[in-house]
Formats: C-alpha cells, sequence, structure tokens
C-alpha cells in the first residue's frame, strides 16, 4: 500500500523574562509563602513542572519493583526521565504546531478497543484506573499523545522510507545462509547516545560512559538495572527489552555479532551513527518457510491526507464530497486519479491484492466488511482519511510472495528506526531547552 510509508524549524527561542518568576506558590497560616510547584526544564516555549516529573518517577518506581528491577541512583533517574518529557514535548509541539490532532471520537474508539484487550467493559477499565489511583482524564490524555506521537513518526520518518525491489533480491540470495537470515532475535539494548556530528571529545565522553555500563555488566550487574541507569533510548526504564526481530530489520553490524552470540551473553560495545550500543541475547529462533494459503482482497482506495494545509476536518469533508460524488455515478479509478494523494494514484488507486496484515488495522477491518464491488463509508487511518473498494477476494498460496513481503517489511523497519532515531535527535539538539533542576 502506497501510503503506508517535513521538517519544519521550531519556534523560536521563548521570551526568557516571562518564565523567570514563573512560581506557583500558595498562602498557608502556619508556613507564609510555600512553594508547592516550579520549573524544572524549559522547553522551547513550554515548561517541564516540578509536579509533572515527580508523577513520572512515582509511576516509573511502581513499574520497576513490578519488575523486580532496582531503581537507579535518584539524580540518574531523574534526569533520565526529565530527558524523555522533554524529547516528548518536543514531538508533541511540532505535531501541535504542523496541525496534526486526534479526534476525541477517535479517543474513544481507541480507550474501547483498550478496554476490550484487558476484557473490560468501558466502565470497569475505568474503576480498575481508579483503584491504582490514575486519573482517567490523565490516562485519556496519555493515550492521545501516544497516539499524535505515532502519527508523527509515520508522517516525518516512515512515510519517507523507501525499499526497491533490489534491496530485496539481495536479501533473498542471502536466504542459503539460514544461521544468518531465517533466525529472529529477541535481544535487550542499552544506548548511549553521541551524535557524529558531536565534537570528538563528547565522544569519547560518552564512549566511556557506556564503558563503565559494560563494566558493570561484566560484574555480574543485571542487564535491567544497568539499562535503566545509563541507556538513552526510551524503553530504558523497562530494561531495554525489544520485540522479536528477523535479523534483516537489524543493522547489519548487530547481525553479524549476534549470529556468534549465546543466548544469555551480552554484546561488546557496538558504535552506530547514533552512539554506543550494548545488547544482550534474550532468546532466538528460526523461521523455516512454509506453504501458506491466505485470503486475498483486490482492492483500491482514494487517500486524502491530513497536513499543514489540511485539517482533520477538511479531509474528511472532502472524502465525504468525493463519497457522494460516487453514489451519483462517477468512477471510483477517475476520481482516484484526480484526487488520492497516494502512489497508487496514477492507476486509479489500486493497491493490487492485498493479504491479511499488510495494510493497518484500521483500513484492513473496514475492508473485511465489504462486498465486491461495494464502497466504504470514509475510513480513518493514521495516513489520512480513506475511501475503499473491494475489486474481488481469491484464496491463494502466497509463499513466495509473502516471503518478499516478509523481506520488505523487515528492510522498511530497520532503515526507518535508524531514520527515526536520526531526526529525533536533530529535532532534540535544534529545540531550546534550559534545565532547572538544582532550583528544586
Amino acid at each position: 500500500m502506497g501510503a503506508k510509508f517535513l521538517l519544519r524549524p521550531l519556534v523560536s527561542p521563548i521570551r526568557l523574562v516571562l518564565l523567570v518568576a514563573v512560581v506557583a506558590t500558595v498562602q498557608t497560616p502556619a508556613h507564609g509563602i510555600e512553594t508547592i510547584d516550579h520549573i524544572v526544564a524549559v522547553v522551547n516555549e513550554n515548561v517541564v513542572t516540578r509536579h509533572e516529573l515527580d508523577e513520572m518517577l512515582k509511576a516509573t518506581h511502581k513499574q520497576l519493583q513490578k519488575q523486580g528491577v532496582q531503581p537507579p541512583p535518584p539524580a540518574v533517574m531523574e534526569k533520565q526521565l526529565l530527558e524523555r518529557i522533554i524529547v516528548n514535548r518536543v514531538q508533541l509541539q511540532l505535531a501541535k504546531e504542523t496541525g496534526l490532532t486526534v479526534s476525541d471520537t477517535e479517543l474513544d474508539q481507541t480507550l474501547r478497543r483498550i478496554a476490550q484487550e484487558n476484557k473490560m467493559s468501558i466502565q470497569e477499565f475505568y474503576n480498575a484506573l481508579e483503584q491504582d489511583g490514575i486519573s482517567f482524564n490523565k490516562f485519556r490524555d496519555e493515550i492521545r499523545d501516544e497516539i499524535i506521537l505515532v502519527r508523527l513518526k509515520e508522517r516525518e520518518v516512515s512515510n519517507r522510507v523507501s525499499v526497491t525491489e533490489g534491496e530485496v533480491d539481495s536479501y533473498l540470495e542471502t536466504q542459503d545462509d539460514p544461521s544468518v537470515n531465517n533466525d529472529e532475535y529477541r535481544i535487550a539494548h542499552i544506548l548511549v547516545q553521541a551524535s557524529e556530528g558531536a565534537p570528538p571529545e563528547q565522544i569519547e565522553v560518552r564512549r566511556q560512559r557506556a564503558e563503565a555500563a559494560l563494566e558493570q555488566l561484566k560484574n555480574g550487574a543485571d542487564f535491567s538495572q544497568v539499562a535503566a541507569e545509563f541507556s538513552d533510548a526510551p524503553d530504558a526504564m523497562e530494561g531495554g527489552l525489544l520485540d522479536w526481530r528477523p535479523a534483516a530489520q537489524l543493522t547489519k553490524k548487530f547481525a553479524e555479532i549476534l549470529v556468534s552470540t549465546k543466548p544469555g551473553e551480552v554484546t561488546p560495545i557496538i558504535q552506530s551513527p547514533n552512539g554506543f550500543h550494548i545488547l544482550k541475547l534474550v532468546d532466538r529462533r528460526n523461521q523455516n518457510g512454509a506453504v501458506t494459503i491466505v485470503d486475498q482482497t483486490h482492492a483500491r482506495h482514494i487517500l486524502i491526507k491530513v497536513s499543514e494545509l489540511t485539517s482533520e476536518t477538511d479531509a474528511r469533508r472532502r472524502v465525504t464530497d468525493l463519497k457522494e460524488r460516487l453514489e451519483n455515478g462517477a468512477k471510483f479509478e477517475e476520481l482516484a486519479k484526480a484526487h488520492s494523494e497516494d502512489s497508487t494514484a496514477p492507476t486509479g488507486g489500486d493497491l493490487g491484492w492485498v493479504s491479511p496484515g499488510d495494510t493497518v488495522p484500521e483500513f484492513e477491518q473496514a475492508m473485511k466488511t465489504l462486498k465486491p464491488g461495494e464502497i466504504s463509508e470514509p475510513v480513518q487511518s493514521p495516513f489520512g482519511w480513506h475511501l475503499i473498494q473491494v475489486i474481488e477476494r481469491r484464496s491463494q498460496d502466497v509463499s513466495q510472495e509473502r516471503q518478499r513481503q516478509a523481506a520488505r517489511q523487515a528492510i522498511r523497519a530497520r532503515k526507518a528506526e535508524t531514520a527515526f532515531q536520526e531526526w529525533l535527535q536533530r529535532l532534540r539538539d535544534r529545540a531550546y531547552v534550559e534545565y532547572r533542576l538544582e532550583e528544586g
């Protein structure tokens, strides 16, 4: 699906005079003026408060306790979590500036889906959150932010990643070596960030930090605890544990080292453009090829994207107008050629034969309910608003096709992750950040 896969300057540095004296206080009879909150960091034209940081500290402490992981020293943990807040904040600021939003309707659908996955009604889910001391409104806001961050990543990075047929061919040509290419890895990682363009002395400081982490691991320290203390990755407080990944989804350096690594072993330090990595191989498994029969759908679609120039409301309105034109006799392929903002537009929006899992869940769910020749109502996905038409269906042996698709997805995921880390570092580097932890 072509739509599956803009960086503009952030606002200018803030006017510090407006923020120098921003401290929340309350008058109490016994103690006079008492500070109840203050700023711990300034991020562009926004601030991070002590209360926000303390809330994340408490939540992370609970999470680490559940995992049986010893928390890092308080000062280290505080610094890492503050950096996580800052990185999220600059992304959310960019999303807001460029008009990326999530409607209340879509948010409610997501919350219902989360409740269903936990086998609860929405009211039961609400009660469970309250029992854990979590405000439902706060949880709702956090889920909204998570959706926005995923869409921002898709828009700014993933949609720009391409995989050539030559890359797929090259990958498949190496399948004769099953020890490398049929393996999937379950790994945990530590990342000590160091930009390629940083001064040599700064890179050396970061290398030494990675070496200190590796030394602790060699001395028998728990990997999760060392990750929580040293890693700059977003999953540091979760022990750096990653989902199963095929070899092709890993960088070449990682895959080459993991081939000879045994489960439970830790790798030497691996340098990349993003910094210094330490990997622990948790487990590995081999995926052998087999005949695969799947139900496929031949479909086409029209996509109107949400962008800086097109709001979500405008995109939905445009799709609704196109739906009315189709109902009045317009031809789908002609409207797709004229209006669709997807790479399939020149072919009338034709997606070819689509297998389960090839498209995002929202698109696939809507497509499954259609009969051949039927056109959907407007469908929202992370890419924008769609109209979908099913042409025909079939059952097909897709062993070779799936093999190529799996290779394509693995290569895309690897390239997208590398591109995302580089983009995120650039976004963070150009943000105006002033630390005020010493004031607390």
